[in-house]
């Protein structure tokens, strides 16, 4: 039996024991919670940019995605910056770009070896009686303890070298972050488009609400004088029931045109992630077209596009990734060279060395290592079909490639002539609204000296109205087809816009 000094060390090991155990458990679960936010290989560095921080200059803010209540006046700056922050794609697409960086840190840490310990602690009961028989004392033999048990062991295992496996897949993740980013890109870009056009359709409908307006005034005002000369007994009646129906009409077009700005700004307010019901109004831009200089020939349109345009960078990405997917199945079926080692510590106190031996505290070491060789000799031809496999798959991103080129490049040829097209419109709207309202004028002057009739001034009456309402949506479709162009060849940015007015965005 030990001794009370004995019972007091022993008791004192296994305290401690326990304790360092409980400390060893504590330090790899912190240490797992802490190696979450390390990134050694600065990974996260290689993902483009948050949503709103990609388009604009403000990269000082501390959370660029955080706004002040919506003002009175909403200019397109903050239309934008509000619709990237809240388009669930543009978070989708960025996401899935941070996703793919945490695969190529993956990939990168294969290069490095991997440890791991192992700690151990019980307690046994062992009791042996043996049964006496006449002339032998087998009783002597009798055994009763209760060891304590404690273990560690800490091993390493290092991939020295696989003949090109790895690298082949840090290629692969590489090239799969380049496509996340530019898939990136070209969501924002798509995003930033879409919200500015939800902007020009509301200012759009604003615009066709005023001209409603205007059409109902005049519509009104020949009304009032048809109504004056029928009393004065020096018109007809049917000119009175003429412009009578035309200013109901153009009352009931106002109300429609109400409607449907309504309509538009509930749009907006979705797109800018508020509430449908959100009240406000829209800046209106000078009356100025912003700059086009960065609208080329269309050989050089063409040529950018080919360079920057971010879904043929993403399509050219997926092909880079599909060669290194081959070159990694090939390199899985050569040899590999790892370094092993281990070292564990065991330990049994109270445990007897044998039958009729005092209890005593057992140790033992052992260390090793070891270089480990291993080479496939044969795998059932799985990796000739593997490799041939990665190879088709090669084939198809080329094909998709091919695919999205002829898009971009047609995209570029038909937004381009949309703008010119669009350009051109402008100045003969221009032209058709000036003589539409000198026309108007003449015949209301000739109607009120008695010189005109009612069908000719209802008819001037409406020509403006179409001719105003033809200047107003070719302005629009001038803005979206700018906006287009620039997105084409994959150059869409907050520099497109801010040569409009009213474009400061709210904050907090």
């Amino acid at each position: 039996m030990p001794s009370c000094r004995m019972a007091k060390r022993t008791g004192m090991r296994h305290a401690l024991t326990k304790a360092a155990f409980v400390l060893a458990v504590e330090a790899a679960l912190c240490g797992a919670a802490w190696a979450e936010g390390f990134d050694p290989f600065s990974v996260s560095l290689q993902v483009s940019k948050s949503p709103a921080i990609a388009t604009r200059a403000e990269e000082s803010l501390v959370d660029p995605c955080q706004f002040g209540p919506v003002g009175a006046k909403v200019g397109l700056v903050e239309v934008v910056e509000r619709a990237l922050c809240s388009n669930p794609k543009t978070h989708y697409a960025w996401a899935s770009a941070k996703a793919q960086a945490a695969v190529l840190g993956v990939r990168e840490a294969a290069y490095l070896p991997t440890v791991s310990a192992g700690f151990a602690y019980g307690k046994q009961r062992s009791k042996t009686d043996y049964a006496d028989v006449p002339g032998y004392n087998y009783s002597l033999l009798n055994s009763n303890y209760s060891p304590t048990v404690r273990s560690g062991s800490l091993k390493m295992s290092w991939l020295l070298t696989d003949f090109g496996a790895r690298g082949s897949y840090v290629d692969q993740a590489r090239a799969m972050l380049d496509a996340a980013n530019a898939t990136h890109d070209a969501t924002l870009q798509a995003a930033f488009v879409e919200a500015a056009q939800a902007y020009f359709d509301t200012l759009t409908a604003l615009s066709s609400l005023d001209a409603k307006l205007e059409a109902e005034k005049a519509a009104r005002e020949s009304y009032l004088a048809t109504d004056a000369k029928h009393k004065a007994g020096v018109g007809g009646l049917t000119d009175k029931l003429q412009a009578s129906t035309a200013y109901s009409q153009a009352k009931l077009e106002r109300v429609v045109a109400e409607g449907e700005l309504k309509n538009a700004k509930g749009s907006l307010a979705i797109a800018m992630g508020l509430e449908v019901t959100t009240a406000f109004d829209l800046v209106r831009p000078e009356n100025a077209l912003p700059d086009t200089t960065f609208i080329k020939p269309i050989d050089s349109l063409i040529a950018e596009a080919r360079q920057n345009h971010p879904g043929l960078v993403a399509a050219q990405a997926e092909v880079k990734a599909a060669e290194a997917t081959v070159a990694a199945t090939r390199a899985e079926g050569r040899p590999t060279v790892t370094l092993a080692g281990e070292v564990s510590r065991g330990e049994q106190l109270g445990q007897p060395p044998g039958v009729g031996y005092e209890n005593t505290d057992i140790t033992q070491t052992n260390a090793s290592l070891a270089i480990q060789l291993n080479i496939p000799l044969f795998e059932g031809f799985g990796r000739t079909y593997r490799v041939r496999s990665a190879q088709n798959q090669v084939e198809a991103k080329q094909a998709e490639y091919a695919r999205v080129e002829r898009e971009v490049l047609l995209d570029v040829w038909r937004y381009y002539q949309v703008f010119v097209a669009e350009t051109e419109g402008i100045k003969t709207a221009d032209e058709l609204v000036r003589d539409a309202r000198e026309s108007f004028n003449i015949a209301r002057g000739r109607y009120k000296a008695g010189v005109g009739n009612i069908v000719e001034l209802l008819n001037v009456q409406s020509a403006l109205a179409k001719a105003e309402q033809q200047r107003i949506k070719t302005i629009s479709n001038w803005h979206n087809a700018r906006l287009k162009v620039a997105a084409s060849v994959g150059r869409i940015g907050m520099w497109a816009i801010a040569g409009l007015a009213g474009n400061g965005a709210a904050r907090p």
